[in-house]
């Protein structure tokens, strides 16, 4: 029943940020200070993305739905198979194949809501056959206004959290408009880069979230808090391998990308940048979700206020815009404010209120 009304509700959320991205995916562009190019022609990219906001948040939500039911093996080869029909597509779609025309920077869309849609078809078929531990009958597929609410509110905190993160990278772009498309285009590639190598640190940090939950659930605070300083140290220890190479080969790793030097340089110096705080990062990440993990969803989002609206955002305009720095001091903006926000999560951490949240 959760899930039913868990996907019903990833519809309803999803229909604004759809007709939004549909009608207005122009104007949306020009706000985030887009050149005229990227107004006038690639706006279809922005159509087709927000479009499919849809396809995009099922996907999301059901694998998490598969990971909440044991079934964390559906949930990666779904994403398997979404990327692995996107990366197949891309140059099809893109630059043309046969009687299929080149549809540019669209093609990429077209691919990723292709990929992403047929995912969730599979996803939506295996809940309906049934998985191994949860099936989707006939009769639960009905509106449950209760439920709804359950998992609005139980939400809440999560959701905050990710408009905080999520705005604040808005913010961030935004400023980056105004140094130059180059500065845009490097930041882009260098978080795409940035996201790929950390995937491993996000399955561990999940990791713990699960059982700090399983440990207090089970009156055992010691071995939750155990737990969270292995975890800590094993995403510190992967994370500080994923820096050294950030350190030693961004500009190769730019280059896989794109040919252009200005871009490369920019996204590279970023990696460069990203690499002097992965280890205190790693630790944010574990430090974090412990605090969701225990209930205590709250506290993560207070943090996240200020260290990334507070913080972040008005350094990275100060040092990018009044002093000149260009796209060097939104980077540095964000190295001292996601080290400062790893270090006291930490510190909030170790004092050890965590172990006593109610949920």
């Amino acid at each position: 029943m959760a899930a039913v009304q868990a996907i019903a509700l990833s519809v309803l959320i999803s229909l604004p940020f759809t007709l939004g991205g549909v009608f207005y995916a122009q104007e949306l562009l020009a706000i985030m200070g887009a050149d005229a190019w990227s107004i006038e022609t690639g706006y279809r990219y922005t159509q087709w993305m927000l479009g499919g906001n849809a396809v995009i948040i099922l996907l999301f939500v059901i694998n998490a739905i598969y990971r909440g039911a044991g079934d964390a093996a559906i949930a990666m080869w779904v994403l398997w198979i979404a990327n692995g029909l996107n990366i197949m597509l891309d140059p099809i779609l893109i630059f043309g194949w046969g009687p299929i025309p080149a549809q540019g920077i669209q093609g990429a869309a077209i691919a990723t809501n292709i990929g992403r849609g047929a995912a969730v078809m599979i996803q939506l078929w295996i809940l309906w056959k049934g998985g191994k531990h949860i099936r989707v009958r006939l009769a639960q597929i009905r509106w449950d206004a209760k439920a709804m609410i359950n998992i609005v509110r139980t939400s809440l905190g999560g959701v905050g959290q990710m408009i905080v993160a999520m705005t604040s990278w808005i913010f961030l772009m935004r400023i980056l408009a105004d140094v130059g498309s180059e500065a845009v285009a490097g930041a882009t590639i260098a978080l795409r880069i940035m996201l790929f190598t950390m995937m491993p640190a996000w399955g561990l940090s999940n990791a713990a979230a699960t059982l700090v939950g399983q440990n207090l659930g089970a009156a055992n605070p010691d071995r939750a808090e155990s737990s969270i300083w292995k975890i800590g140290v094993y995403n510190m220890i992967f994370l500080i391998a994923v820096a050294i190479v950030y350190f030693f080969f961004n500009e190769q790793l730019m280059s896989i990308f794109t040919s252009d030097p200005k871009v490369i340089l920019i996204g590279g110096e970023w990696l460069r940048i990203l690499s002097y705080s992965y280890f205190v990062y790693g630790w944010w990440m574990v430090s974090t979700q412990a605090f969701n993990g225990s209930g205590d969803t709250r506290t993560p989002t207070k943090i996240n206020l200020v260290f990334f609206w507070l913080i972040q955002i008005p350094l990275a305009y100060l040092l990018a815009i009044e002093l000149a720095w260009s796209h060097s001091g939104v980077f540095w903006a964000v190295f001292f404010s996601e080290t400062g926000v790893g270090l006291f999560t930490l510190w909030l951490f170790t004092r050890g209120k965590w172990k006593t949240i109610s949920v």
